[in-house]
Formats: C-alpha cells, sequence, structure tokens
C-alpha cells in the first residue's frame, strides 16, 4: 500500500515547479535591478529567515514578532467563532429572528474590517484590545453567513424524522442541525482564520504597536529595509498555508460523508 499516491506526488510537483520559476524571476530580477531598496535579493531575503532567533533591525526576533501575531489572530478567531456559530444557528433557525437581524447583517458586512480602526482606537485605545476588535471585525462575518447557510441547508426531511420522533426543538438542532451544518460551518472557519491573518496584519500596522509582523514590516519599510519585508511576507503566506492545509485536512477527515444521501 501506497503511502503517498503518485496523483498527489504529481500535484506537489506541479505547485513547488510554479514556485521555483517565481524564485527564479524574482532573483533575476533583483541581480538585473541591482538594488535592495527596490527588489532585494533572495540571499538577503533568507539570511533573516535563516536566523529567526536574532533580533531584527535592534527588536524583537522573527519567533517572537510571529508568536505575537498567532496569539492574536488565535484570541480573535476564536472570539468570533464563540459568536458567530451560536449567532449563526439561532439566525438560521428561526425565521422570524432572521427578519430581525438581516438588514443589519447585510449593511454591516460589507464594510471592510481596516474601516473600523479608528472606532477600534476611540473605543479601545492602542494596544492588543484595538488589534483584536479589528480582527474580530473581519472574522466574524464569514463564521456567521456560512452557519446560518448550513443551517438552511440541512435536509428538511432529517428534521421531518426528528419530529416523528418526539425530539424537542432543542434536540433537532442538537442532534440533527448542528451535525448537519457542520461542514459548511468548517468552510466558514477556513475562509475566516484567512481573514482573521490578513487582518492581524493590517492592525498591526497601526500607530503605537510594537510588536508582531505587521509592525516588523511597517517599520522595515519606514527603514528600507525591504529584505526584512520579504521574510515577514513568507512567513505570513507558509503560515497561511499550513493553517489552510489543516482545515483542507479535516475536511477530509471528519466531513467525507458529505453529499452522500
Amino acid at each position: 500500500m501506497e503511502l503517498i499516491s503518485k496523483q498527489s506526488i504529481r500535484k506537489c510537483g506541479k505547485g513547488l515547479a510554479v514556485i521555483v520559476l517565481l524564485l527564479v524571476v524574482w532573483q533575476g530580477a533583483a541581480l538585473v535591478i541591482q538594488n535592495n531598496y527596490i527588489l532585494p535579493t533572495l540571499g538577503a531575503i533568507f539570511t533573516v529567515l535563516l536566523n529567526p532567533a536574532s533580533p531584527v533591525l535592534g527588536g524583537q526576533t522573527l519567533i517572537q514578532n510571529t508568536f505575537v501575531s498567532l496569539k492574536e489572530v488565535l484570541t480573535g478567531f476564536f472570539c468570533a467563532a464563540a459568536i458567530a456559530i451560536p449567532l449563526g444557528l439561532l439566525i438560521g433557525w428561526s425565521t422570524e429572528v432572521r427578519e430581525y437581524l438581516n438588514p443589519v447583517i447585510q449593511i454591516l458586512r460589507p464594510v471592510p474590517p481596516i474601516a473600523w480602526m479608528p472606532f477600534a482606537i476611540a473605543w479601545f485605545g492602542i494596544g492588543f484590545n484595538s488589534v483584536l476588535f479589528i480582527i474580530v471585525a473581519g472574522a466574524f462575518f464569514p463564521i456567521l453567513i456560512n452557519t446560518v447557510d448550513g443551517v438552511e441547508s440541512v435536509r428538511k426531511r432529517w428534521i421531518e424524522v426528528a419530529e416523528m420522533l418526539h425530539a424537542t426543538g432543542f434536540e433537532q438542532i442538537r442532534t440533527v442541525v448542528v451535525p448537519g451544518a457542520l461542514p459548511v460551518i468548517w468552510t466558514g472557519l477556513r475562509v475566516s482564520f484567512g481573514v482573521a491573518w490578513m487582518c492581524v496584519v493590517a492592525a498591526e500596522m497601526l500607530p503605537g504597536t510594537t510588536a508582531g509582523l505587521g509592525f516588523l514590516i511597517m517599520y522595515a519599510y519606514n527603514l528600507g529595509q525591504l529584505q526584512v519585508i520579504g521574510a515577514g511576507m513568507i512567513i505570513i503566506g507558509l503560515i497561511g498555508l499550513v493553517a489552510d492545509t489543516l482545515f483542507r485536512a479535516g475536511q477530509v477527515r471528519f466531513f467525507s460523508w458529505q453529499g452522500k444521501e
């Protein structure tokens, strides 16, 4: 029995080929330009990446800044999930609640999380709380909308069977609606984490922040250290890739029954 299929190896090979091509183009352009203030070489970027425990630009290390961002994004992500999932279940289950809340949701949903920055600073001051608010604002709606859609997608005959068995409303939600909606909720969590990760980087660029990958990128930009910016962007991308891979693996592992009768 093959641990890794030939198809999986072929897919990885295609992806790696594109990555290698982009790196070659980047390095070639950097050698032609010969200006690290415009386009740093890969060597300069990897020098920063290969010394993650060394202070960067006289401040915290790459590892420390990364952990600050991870702490903020995970806190905001779980706070958003804790609010959005119960609310989404309620809206999806109750037509009356949906009629009350849907207009407000549709008005607030298109507002970019970054637009809340002035309010975040005014309400919470500069620091962790304002960054957390921006992350929650960005992560909240993907989870909420997918939870509502997940509840509405639950097959009616499943609920009818539960009613025939004299299940109460709460029992129907617990035993039928939540399990049936979980695949769509999981997709919402996957999308939400990506949004939260983008929001934390942007929020850390606020005046007054002192750590995090977003802060590091902005600080490096002010000093013209583009190799540090490049290293920060690679770390952001790699963490996003790992998170998305874990969510996709969870989708396959726990919801392989989706789409089956």
